[in-house]
Parts: C-alpha cells; sequence; structure tokens
C-alpha cells in the first residue's frame, strides 16, 4: 500500500493493452491533469495477456485519440505483472473478462477491493450488472467501434476523476493531521 505522501497510482487493464486500456489511460490522465491532479496521481495500462507486448497502440486508437489532441505515439504494450496489485491504488477492468481474470489473480482481499469495471463510475452504468458495464473489444471492427470505446471511456471519466479527487485529498487531510 502506497503512503499518503506517495502518488496515487491507477491502472486500466484489457486484454493486449493496444486500444482500450491505452485509451482509457491517456483520456483519464488528460482529466487529472485537467482537474491539476497530474503530479499526485499515475495513470498506467496493461493488457492480461502477453500477445501484443512490445508492440505500439492500434492505429485506429490512436487516431481517434488525435482527434482529441492525445498523443499516443510513446504507448507500447505490456503485460500485467502480479505486483501491480500491491503497487497500484485502483485497478480499472475494461470488461468482465478482464475484471474475472484480475479477481481470480488477486493475491488477497486488499487488492480485490482496488479492482473496479471502468464504467461503474458512469452514472448511467453505475447501478447495472457488471456483465453490462463491459467495453467491447473494438480490435475486430472499425472506426466506428474506436469512437463508441471512447464515448464510453469519455462517460465515466467525471466519476473516476471525483473518486480519485476525494481520495488524494482525503490522504492530504490525514497526512496534515498526523503532522
Amino acid at each position: 500500500m502506497n503512503s499518503a505522501s506517495s502518488p496515487y497510482r491507477v491502472i486500466a487493464v484489457c486484454t493486449g493493452n493496444i486500444c482500450r486500456s491505452p485509451m482509457a489511460e491517456l483520456m483519464l490522465a488528460a482529466a487529472l491533469e485537467r482537474e491539476g491532479l497530474d503530479g499526485l496521481v499515475t495513470v498506467d495500462s496493461a493488457g492480461t495477456t502477453g500477445y501484443e507486448a512490445g508492440r505500439p497502440i492500434d492505429p485506429r486508437a490512436a487516431r481517434r485519440l488525435a482527434a482529441t489532441q492525445l498523443g499516443s505515439e510513446q504507448h507500447i504494450a505490456r503485460e500485467w505483472e502480479l505486483d501491480w496489485f500491491r503497487s497500484r491504488d485502483l485497478i480499472l477492468a475494461l470488461d468482465i473478462d478482464h475484471y474475472a481474470w484480475l479477481s481470480q489473480a488477486a493475491p488477497d482481499q486488499e487488492s480485490l477491493e482496488k479492482i473496479r469495471m471502468l464504467r461503474s463510475f458512469d452514472p448511467a452504468m453505475a447501478g447495472l450488472d457488471l456483465l453490462d458495464q463491459g467495453i467491447e473489444d473494438p480490435w475486430y471492427g472499425g472506426h466506428a467501434d474506436f469512437d463508441a470505446v471512447w464515448h464510453q471511456i469519455h462517460a465515466a471519466l467525471p466519476g473516476i476523476v471525483d473518486h480519485i479527487k476525494s481520495t488524494v485529498l482525503g490522504r492530504a487531510e490525514l497526512q496534515r493531521q498526523d503532522r
């Protein structure tokens, strides 16, 4: 677990880390920066598999991000590492398969409690079953599928940012009280 003075760490997780999770990573990082939280929070992403490890973001995802001035040239896909359960504060699963995989791999209850469906932060989706909160893999589709992913992630961003903001501010308050 991170101390009150270390950054709050968020990771988005999908299958290969070339479509959904890097889109979520970059969109969330930009949203946090707009809120002035970029120095207090770090965001990254990974895949549950190593199928795409070492590859760049899917060009269709890059195109969609570029349409909102988000650069993705630096992204390199990577596979989830088990020690990230300890070093991440919030683990965002992009669909039910990722949620189930992460839940099975979690070493303890504390790790399990960090795992959330990304769309559970979208008020329109929050009360729905986890099966209904997933973001379908756009890899097999076209540009419209990547646009849909962008909109689904975008709808959840305010809720994620609010959650992180309240957590980070709560940590800061605890740190002040401990002085």
